[in-house]
């Protein structure tokens, strides 16, 4: 009896949302098991900067499916987002736009991301000698790897900014927030840390808002791709307001 009621739980996900979820976490275990086999998959996943020596074209997509190894919260939370708002999505739309759309805002957060990076690293630059630059370009990925850096703050915060992997389908994630928002302005939403119900709409702008003043507050800053998540739902916003207008002309609708 207990089998049957966790298949039927399951069955009923729809598809892409389930293969998402499966995947993330397939690749989350990954990440845990390989290192000991000498296999850095974060390392080889996860976004660079194309300056960066380990950066690959191939990193704009499989980026989104990387998570911190450290602890299960980044990939679970990610993955409840998806499960919650994903599968709404996907019934309405269906599985081939829902997979484009999770995809393309995911690659649009990783756009986004490089173009901040490429900001900050040449505001950077600028106050550094060209041959120290030379030298962090050079050799600054070989520190990291064996977990050390510059003492010098700003020739570190380069290197990290230069170095550092970007993972996480927050991306994404922020895309389905705003879709079910657009789609379903008015449907109540309830926090847990505070149990009244804000309407999706005031609710993702409440997010948005949010993102882009921690941004911006740690623009040369924390460890989390704020701009990547507002990214996410840039590339989100106009590619829903194109499929609108494209489908009433067809005399569709959503």
């Amino acid at each position: 009896m207990t089998y049957q009621q966790r298949s039927g739980f399951f069955s009923s996900i729809p598809t892409v949302t389930k293969n998402l979820i499966i995947i993330n976490f397939l690749f989350w275990l990954a990440s845990l098991v390989l290192p000991k086999f000498n296999i850095d998959l974060v390392a080889m996943l996860g976004l660079h900067y194309p300056a960066a020596s380990d950066f690959r074209f191939y990193q704009l997509f499989t980026y989104m499916f990387m998570h911190d190894n450290h602890s299960i919260n980044h990939v679970f939370f990610n993955m409840f987002a998806v499960y919650m708002f994903g599968r709404v999505l996907e019934e309405v739309w269906g599985k081939q736009r829902f997979l484009f759309y999770y995809l393309a805002t995911g690659v649009g957060a990783a756009i986004i991301q490089i173009l901040v990076a490429f900001i900050q690293i040449h505001s950077i630059e600028s106050h550094i000698d060209t041959e120290v630059v030379a030298m962090i370009h050079r050799e600054g990925a070989a520190l990291l790897k064996d977990q050390m850096n510059y003492t010098d703050a700003l020739a570190g915060q380069l290197n990290l900014l230069i170095n550092t992997p970007t993972i996480g389908a927050s991306g994404a994630v922020f895309g389905i927030l705003l879709a079910f928002g657009m789609l379903f302005p008015n449907t109540p939403l309830f926090l847990l840390f505070l149990p009244i119900p804000i309407k999706a709409k005031y609710f993702v702008a409440i997010y948005g808002v949010i993102e882009l003043f921690l941004g911006v507050a740690n623009f040369s800053g924390d460890n989390v791709a704020h701009f990547a998540h507002l990214g996410g739902m840039l590339f989100g916003f106009f590619m829903i307001r194109y499929w609108k207008k494209r489908d009433q002309e067809r005399g569709n609708f959503y």
